[in-house]
């Protein structure tokens, strides 16, 4: 029996001889694809349940090498079980029951030592209700599904915290005032129901935020594009934030000439200008810069504070969901959703530390279209 691969350094992964058949691996070698190349793991057997292919990531994934899981059988390089701790080839019998059997779909099992993988099987017959020739196994890493779990789990824990004192507030208010109504003044009666409405804005602001999620994770976000004066958005908001009492030479504009015509979605622009402002005066010190300039190949709007900044080992982590710069609250999902934002204009959008040793993020819009022109 002799080993097949394409070099020494690649590994024995495919054993074939007259007995064993190169397992149908000949669709993958005559397009140049070496079963080293494959991300997931993949394990052949022959007919008679030996092992002939086992590439780099299935002995990534098991801790099994290659040279120990060829030429054995099928059940002893790859003992796995159920989550029911029922031996899996033994269960299913890949070889022997119902003729008419194609495969067992993906499903979660267990390696020796507990670790969970995903695994497919394909059973390859050579007329429809004919012998086993081969079994075919695919196996995978189940750390991307477990993360991606983790983030649904972080969003809902995160979600029901975040209602919870709201929610909380309008309904003792309401049951207080409903209940009590003729022993409060006008002024306590005003108070209450501004700090309802407060409240429910909290809410709406939530529920808002996570629509904006769900449209980004599914690429639905839609962007109806207008003309957009960014100079003048970014006054609106610092006049706001004036008006709300904090000081005006908090805040510095730069606005750089001539600017090219910028067509965008003017809400969603408010949007990330409103994040990018709001964290730069919450989290920042000092004076906020936002600088508006044209760049090769559209318009950058750049917005700096004096503040402590950001630390080296969290820029990487800034964009991504549930990140918190201080514990001064919010949901950590903001700058999420403006990096989707921007991204869902064909910008880009970056952070790092301004000169004055504060963060700055910088984001750029391409020159675009209107929207009956992109629709």
């Amino acid at each position: 029996m002799s080993v097949v691969g394409t070099s020494s350094s690649r590994g024995a992964q495919v054993r074939s001889g007259p007995a064993a058949p190169r397992a149908g691996l000949d669709d993958l070698t005559g397009l140049g694809v070496h079963p080293d190349d494959l991300p997931d793991g993949l394990v052949v057997a022959d007919e008679r349940g030996q092992v002939v292919c086992f590439n780099a990531a299935a002995e990534r994934i098991t801790a099994v090498p290659a040279a120990r899981a060829l030429g054995s059988p099928l059940e002893r390089a790859l003992p796995l079980e159920d989550l029911e701790g029922r031996r899996w080839w033994q269960l299913t019998d890949p070889y022997g029951g119902i003729a008419t059997r194609v495969g067992q779909p993906e499903r979660n099992l267990l390696l020796p030592g507990g670790r969970e993988v995903l695994v497919t099987a394909r059973y390859v017959r050579t007329r429809p209700t004919g012998p086993v020739r081969r079994v075919v196994v695919q196996i995978r890493d189940t750390e991307a599904r477990r993360r991606t779990e983790r983030s649904h789990a972080e969003l809902i824990a995160t979600v029901a915290h975040e209602l919870r004192s709201p929610l909380t507030s309008v309904k003792g208010f309401t049951a207080t005032l409903l209940a009590k109504w003729e022993r409060f003044t006008d002024e306590q009666k005003r108070l209450m129901l501004e700090t309802v409405d407060a409240d429910a804005n909290r809410v709406t602001r939530l529920i808002a935020e996570l629509l904006d999620i769900s449209r980004i994770d599914s690429g639905r976000l839609e962007v109806r594009r207008q003309p957009v004066d960014i100079g003048a958005a970014v006054s609106r908001h610092i006049q706001a934030h004036v008006a709300s009492g904090r000081p005006a030479d908090r805040f510095l504009l730069r606005v750089g000439h001539p600017l090219p015509d910028l067509w965008a979605d003017p809400d969603k622009v408010d949007q990330v200008l409103s994040n990018l402002l709001e964290n730069a005066v919450r989290h920042g010190e000092g004076t906020v810069t936002i600088d508006v300039e044209p760049s090769q190949s559209g318009t950058s709007v750049t917005v700096s504070d004096e503040g402590p900044g950001i630390p080296e080992e969290s820029m990487n982590r800034v964009f991504t969901r549930f990140w918190r710069g201080s514990k001064r609250g919010g949901t950590g999902l903001g700058l999420y959703i403006v990096k989707g934002i921007v991204e869902a204009h064909g910008g880009t959008i970056t952070v790092g530390r301004a000169p004055g040793g504060g963060a700055q993020f910088r984001f750029m819009l391409p020159v675009g279209a209107p929207a009956y022109l992109t629709s």
